[in-house]
């Protein structure tokens, strides 16, 4: 496993490329210790989105983690226009982050299609397919269905020559016990087939830092890795990083 140093390095090295003006083609992978999953389609979510009213899962008011979500992160992640809480264009110079509101929680958050608390069968197959279920603190802990194993963990996600951080804070898109391409070493693709074969969404921070070409499509595509917390660098992904459980 390497180290945070490492990782950084490997960040800083993208950077320096891209300020000379010879940025390469890819970002460098970092060796996380866990698969990548390449080519994966990624679509854009943000607390306090309603995207379809009529739909149990159709509302980022609430999360698979946490039943008071938008109250938990502050309210919108984006600008309320006509009572609606829509998204917004994301920047560096704002570290990304929303220009509207002060998040209590991290923005650079995503989801993943494995549900380990409210679905019964990733609950139960929890402790035999997430690789650090029997880690500490995580193995004492799975058979208790008030903690996540999932919620807060940390994603590297790489989209050219940008790498970003996240952290998890829902499950989907569209499937929510997909282990075989969400813990998998053979770069499967996902089990669903909505949204133009999505296998995550992103928040708007990791939109606009990853540089995805719309705000709210279909088509942007990027790597992914599960990273752990000590391989996480410095960033405006650890501003403020969520630690908050199940709620």
């Amino acid at each position: 496993m390497i180290r945070r140093t490492a990782v950084a390095g490997a960040l800083g090295l993208v950077v320096a490329a891209v300020a000379a003006g010879c940025a390469p083609a890819l970002a460098p992978l970092p060796e996380t210790g866990y698969p990548w999953h390449t080519d994966i389609v990624a679509t854009t979510f943000w607390v306090g989105e309603v995207f379809d009213p009529n739909a149990a899962d159709g509302s980022q008011r609430i999360s698979t983690y946490d039943s008071h979500w938008w109250e938990s992160y502050g309210g919108c992640d984006g600008i309320v226009r006509n009572g609606e809480c829509r998204t917004e264009a994301r920047t560096a110079a704002d570290d990304y982050f929303p220009t509207a509101m002060t998040p209590r929680e991290n923005p650079f958050y995503l989801d993943l299609p494995y549900d380990d608390v409210n679905d019964a069968v990733g609950f139960a197959e929890r402790g035999e397919v997430i690789p650090w279920a029997a880690e500490h603190p995580y193995a004492a802990d799975v058979d208790d269905r008030t903690v996540s194993l999932m919620k807060n963990r940390w994603v590297v996600l790489r989209k050219g020559a940008r790498l970003c951080y996240g952290q998890i804070q829902d499950a989907g898109p569209g499937e929510y016990r997909d282990a075989a391409y969400v813990f998998g070493s053979d770069d499967r693709r996902p089990d669903n087939a909505r949204f133009n074969g999505a296998g995550l969404d992103v928040s708007p921070a990791l939109n606009g830092c990853l540089g995805f070409t719309d705000l709210d499509g279909q088509d942007d595509r990027v790597d992914w890795a599960f990273v752990d917390d000590d391989d996480v660098p410095d960033g405006p992904w650890t501003r403020i990083v969520t630690t908050s459980p199940v709620r």
